[in-house]
């Protein structure tokens, strides 16, 4: 919606007198920091021809007319231009609703591929997607997030390449063009500049140019965020939160963090931020230290790295016999060996889910207090650990929480969190180049270039 002052005439500057005035410019009103951006028609309506066709609420020039209020003149010519663009294609005649039937109108989601990387502070995982965010291809491997940015960014430039050398060309014989990558990384991120910002896990990645390093090989747009959000929005696009408006995504790891999906998109926060949960203070007073250099860090406490060192301890010291055969059987203890201890009702394990289920559960709660929202969702390996931990969760949230806040709260776990977290990525790239401003300055030429991303200083 175009919002125009009643003193300003149609076309003029804002903030600008009308003709005949005295000229002075007119100061802004108290609203004005929160005025919708005026938006050209024509790419608005271009826009919003493709967004519907691209997420498939409508198939046809007359469901198009019916959910954009635009004639059809102008639907039939956004079509056409959107057809010219390789963007959209026909198909066959669909069904009729009593004249002639309408050709099925598809997105070309083969027209580029996104290259998807989503970095855990042991492990990362990467992809390529279709511009419907589809995984192509996938690969995993582990990396300790530690070993700093140049080494963990060579690795998955590797494994992006050998995705590519295997996948099938299209039917033309040739392979998609990249149109964009996308990257998660386990903490703070500066959303505009793509850099990360002291995180508390990965020493040497403060303020690296990541956007800039892969356009040195890849020279596409490039987002980058933090691992949680492009879970977050993944869940939201592709998994169990499809069609929820109001959404808290736990992930429970080496560490803990949450994003926060609100009225249908991704709540950043005024610099990036939000949902860094791991760091809020325990109700106890343990004295435990926490990376960030902080006491009683929920992370520090209760996430998977914490469990993990209670759980060596207990092998070491005798505590736990169960634990014991799982570390001479594999060398090391893991967070998925918590979930196989307490699969054979190691008591101490099994202790250990529900201590730290229940302190995950009082933050939580204060989320859905603050938050409402309509589904939580737990993912990340220490989520996949039994149905112990998610109990805990749960009966802390509802010990917790406004009955009102938990009368229809969905508290579940993510069906498959290794493959969220790509997906996200994937789709905070797609959300980015095909927004109205976005797809304005790139549709004339075929595809996104560089320059959909500010420069960094």
């Amino acid at each position: 919606m175009t919002a125009t002052s009643a003193s300003t005439p149609t076309g003029a500057p804002p903030g600008t007198a009308a003709a005949g005035g005295s000229g002075a410019p007119t100061p802004p009103g108290p609203d004005a920091a929160f005025a919708t951006p005026v938006l050209d028609p024509q790419v608005a309506s271009l826009a919003a021809v493709l967004d519907l066709v691209r997420r498939g609420a409508a198939s046809t020039r007359p469901e198009l007319e019916r959910l954009t209020g635009l004639g059809r003149k102008l639907v039939a010519l956004r079509v056409t231009e959107l057809m010219d663009a390789g963007l959209l294609d026909e198909g066959p005649l669909g069904p009729s609703t009593g004249g002639r039937a309408p050709r099925l109108l598809r997105f070309v989601a083969d027209a580029g591929l996104m290259l998807a990387a989503h970095f855990g502070a042991t492990g990362m995982r990467v992809g390529v997607m279709d511009l419907a965010g589809r995984v192509q291809a996938q690969g995993h491997a582990d990396h300790d997030i530690a070993d700093g940015p140049e080494a963990a960014l060579k690795l998955m430039l590797g494994m992006w390449d050998s995705l590519l050398a295997q996948m099938p060309a299209r039917a033309d014989g040739q392979r998609p063009p990249i149109w964009g990558v996308g990257v998660g990384v386990p903490g703070p991120v500066e959303f505009s500049t793509a850099r990360p910002v002291s995180p508390p896990i990965m020493p040497g990645w403060h303020q690296f140019p990541v956007r800039e390093r892969i356009q040195a090989t890849w020279p596409v747009p490039v987002w980058v965020d933090n691992d949680v959000n492009a879970m977050a929005l993944g869940e939201l696009r592709a998994g169990i939160a499809r069609g929820t408006s109001d959404l808290v995504y736990l992930k429970l790891g080496t560490g803990i963090g949450a994003g926060f999906i609100s009225r249908g998109g991704l709540h950043r926060g005024a610099q990036g931020v939000a949902g860094d949960v791991g760091h809020i203070p325990v109700r106890e007073q343990l004295g435990i230290a926490c990376r960030c250099g902080r006491i009683d860090c929920l992370e520090a406490v209760a996430g998977g790295g914490a469990l993990v060192t209670l759980a060596l301890a207990a092998a070491q010291d005798g505590t736990s016999p169960v634990l014991a055969g799982l570390l001479r059987r594999d060398g090391k203890l893991r967070i998925r060996h918590l979930a196989e201890a307490a699969q054979h009702g190691d008591p101490t394990t099994v202790g250990m889910l529900k201590t730290s289920g229940r302190r995950v559960g009082e933050m939580l709660a204060t989320l859905v207090n603050a938050f409402n929202p309509a589904l939580v969702v737990l993912g990340g390996p220490l989520a996949e650990a039994g149905d112990l931990m998610l109990a805990a969760v749960r009966q802390a949230v509802y010990d917790r929480s406004l009955p009102l806040a938990t009368r229809d709260l969905v508290i579940t776990r993510s069906l498959d969190s290794d493959l969220v977290g790509i997906t996200g990525s994937a789709f905070t790239v797609i959300d980015e180049i095909f927004a109205p401003d976005a797809l304005k300055s790139w549709i004339g030429r075929g595809r996104p270039g560089i320059d959909l991303n500010p420069s960094t200083p």
